[in-house]
């Protein structure tokens, strides 16, 4: 096998403008991998001997409906072949039966509750900007991070630069009325026509660039997501199975409204009736689509592991595969996710831990926020305190040993909340604050398939009452005795004071010591270059908000106004050493937001720049009060040129080119304006102020 080279460093440069986030996410240049990211880490934190590589795997709505998992009618023998070298997890649960909050609780290690997010839409970072993501986490210590597919749900988390090295690749979306589908389509085509063909393509060749690099590789595969296509040879596996109708086609008796899920999803699609029930033809017929198109994703997953075998990666390479929720084939009468039964919240899930790779089952109950500990723990990184799951290599390493008591998930449903338990026999559910839109309570030893609601029946009333405290005591009472996680270190390499948090005082310990030989903190050289300059300073911004223990103090993003000046000055020094990074995109974007986030003693208008400027120039002001903006552009004679309308604008600065006003150097019918000096008049609310522009060219 010849050997290819590692991934090179090379990054960009010669940028016209300062390059910030937003240009970050919505471009797709190539800027430095982890070779550079490594270099300026602490020396002691990079080249870690003996910790493993990462193959993440994640799976769009796809149920434990796997041979492995006991059902040899589905064609599943690649991820079969895997559960045979790792340990599987029968009864994994999601925090949360959606897209976004399930990918979001898994990747950022905290649940819906601390990350605010319970719908398909927003960003965690909104609510926690601070927060540090498990691939973010890895390429801290030095791994290359990258995912190829879908793994975060929307554009924002899906491309997230604080985590990954490069920017993601993910297939060119092509928008598709589901009122033009139908629910299913066998296609005439080969793997590599549709969506998880070119993942796999994209993920084996990723894979062959990374062999010689330390890896965090995230790889997400969309089918059995509706619709149900596949190349039709995946069909054809299913030609002479007789699949059998779910167990109940109706909610549990006795089970709130609130309970069930609109089939809206579901009937957007041209086969689907608009209104009743679905036949018992129509949901075998969905059925098999579903085998179908979980069987074409098995192939794919297949390709990726073959690739790491070929490679000589497996003996080093953890691998974690899983669906980041449940799914309903019509029981209960619903279709797809968005509920609390346990069909929707069960996720499959394996690990499989080098070198031993045997296989392993275990009925612990476990969760996806699990996870993020759990890799760090595996790989031999820290795991930072203020995660909400557990590690789950005890498990791993002795599968029948006592575990978490409960499991816990949530759903917002029309803005009602709904919080679900699952214990080792019952699973308990409360709409509501103390249950007030419905409760509910299913016995799985007695009534596996949820048919009857026993939340009101006479003799389970103290069952209920302890169920009820057991939830509302949530999952910290539920976690065993016995853990065993790496702790996070006692310090931090970016936290230059000690006080167990990276924060603004940070940022001026070590800018205070830029140029010294002899500073007061000695971490303040933290790339351990012999030197104390920006670079140290962009690389504490870089995991501004990072804590190693609950007790110490909040992380405020929001500065004082008298630290503006300063944190410009940053800003403009970082720019002029930018190499096209991503640790100096993350450094410059932390400071750029310390800057967006202060509301100004006073409004004022800031010069342009650049100035003189040619062809183009950003309006810099600060806005005290919430206001109608909009700037004039005069020539000498006093004649109009352009009028910038920036609309209604919320307090705040306006300083970075991301959020200044913008003028391209034309008029008002889009010529370029000739060489000379013009005057600008800036209007905010009752505000008025006027300066002078210089154009050369």
């Amino acid at each position: 096998m010849q050997k290819v080279s590692t991934l090179k460093s090379k990054v960009l440069s010669s940028l016209k403008r300062p390059f910030t986030r937003r240009d970050f996410l919505s471009t797709s240049l190539k800027i430095g991998t982890a070779a550079f990211t490594t270099a300026l880490l602490p020396k002691s934190q990079v080249n870690a001997k003996g910790q493993y590589n990462v193959l993440f795997m994640v799976v769009d709505d796809l149920r434990p409906l796997l041979g492995c998992y006991g059902h040899p009618e589905i064609y599943t023998p690649n991820i079969d072949a895997l559960a045979e070298r790792g340990t599987l997890f029968n009864r994994a649960y999601c925090q949360s039966p959606l897209c976004h909050p399930s990918r979001t609780s898994m990747l950022t290690g905290l649940r819906p509750e601390t990350t605010g997010v319970f719908s398909n839409a927003g960003n965690f970072r909104n609510n926690l900007p601070g927060a540090v993501t498990l691939p973010q986490h890895f390429k801290a210590f030095g791994y290359h991070t990258q995912s190829v597919g879908k793994i975060g749900h929307n554009f924002e988390a899906q491309d997230d630069a604080y985590s990954w090295s490069v920017p993601s690749w993910i297939r060119p979306w092509i928008f598709a009325d589901p009122l033009r589908l139908p629910a299913w389509q066998s296609l005439d085509v080969e793997d590599n026509d549709l969506p998880d063909g070119k993942t796999a393509e994209r993920a084996t060749a990723v894979l062959t660039e990374l062999q010689h690099t330390q890896f965090f590789l995230a790889v997400g595969f969309e089918k059995p997501h509706l619709p149900f296509q596949a190349p039709k040879k995946y069909y054809e596996l299913y030609m002479q199975q007789d699949f059998t109708l779910p167990p109940t086609s109706t909610l549990p008796s006795g089970a709130p409204a609130i309970a069930n899920n609109s089939l809206r999803g579901l009937r957007e699609y041209m086969d689907i009736p608009d209104e009743g029930p679905l036949s018992d033809e129509k949901t075998l017929e969905l059925i098999r689509a579903y085998a179908a198109s979980t069987s074409y994703m098995d192939a794919q997953v297949g390709r990726v592991l073959q690739q790491l075998d070929t490679l000589g990666l497996s003996q080093n390479t953890i691998v974690v595969f899983l669906g980041d929720h449940g799914f309903h084939l019509g029981e209960h009468g619903t279709w797809r996710k968005n509920t609390l039964f346990e069909i929707a919240l069960r996720s499959p899930m394996i690990i499989s831990v080098p070198p031993g790779q045997q296989s392993n089952r275990t009925d612990a109950l476990v969760e996806l926020v699990d996870l993020y500990p759990t890799l760090c723990d595996a790989c031999q990184l820290p795991v930072p305190s203020e995660l909400e799951g557990l590690s789950l290599m005890p498990v791993i390493e002795e599968p029948t040993r006592l575990w978490k008591t409960a499991a816990f998930s949530q759903l917002s449903r029309a803005g009602k909340r709904g919080r679900s338990m699952r214990t080792a026999q019952y699973r308990y559910t409360e709409w509501g604050g103390n249950g007030k839109w419905g409760r509910e309570l299913y016995d799985y030893d007695a009534d596996p398939d949820e048919t009857v609601n026993i939340v009101n029946l006479s003799e389970n009333t103290q069952l209920v009452a302890h169920l009820s405290e057991q939830l509302h005591a949530g999952w910290q009472a539920a976690l065993p005795d016995i853990q065993e996680q790496i702790p996070m270190p006692q310090t931090l390499p970016w936290d230059i004071n000690d006080d167990g948090v990276v924060d603004i005082q940070d940022l001026r310990a070590v800018s205070n010591s830029f140029g010294t030989d002899d500073p007061i903190y000695p971490k303040t050289d933290v790339n351990n270059d012999g030197s104390i300059d920006i670079i140290d300073l962009l690389l504490v911004a870089a995991h501004f908000g990072e804590s190693n223990s609950p007790e110490a103090p909040p992380t405020r993003f929001v500065i004082d106004t008298e630290d503006f000046e300063m944190i410009e000055k940053w800003i403009t020094e970082a720019h002029l050493v930018d190499d096209g990074s991503d640790v100096f995109r993350q450094g410059i974007a932390t400071l750029e937001h310390l800057i967006n986030t202060t509301v100004p003693t006073e409004t004022t208008l800031l010069p342009n720049y650049p100035n003189p400027f040619n062809p183009e120039t950003w309006i810099p002001y600060d806005l005290a009060e919430d206001a109608k903006v909009h700037i004039d552009i005069y020539n000498l004679k006093g004649e109009a040129v352009r009028r910038l309308s920036l609309g209604f604008q919320t307090a705040g600065p306006y300083r970075t080119s991301s959020r200044a006003a913008y003028w391209d150097g034309r008029n008002a019918v889009g010529e370029p304006v000739a060489s000379g000096i013009y005057f600008y008049t800036f209007q905010a609310g009752q505000f008025r102020a006027t300066r002078q522009m210089v154009i050369l060219k």
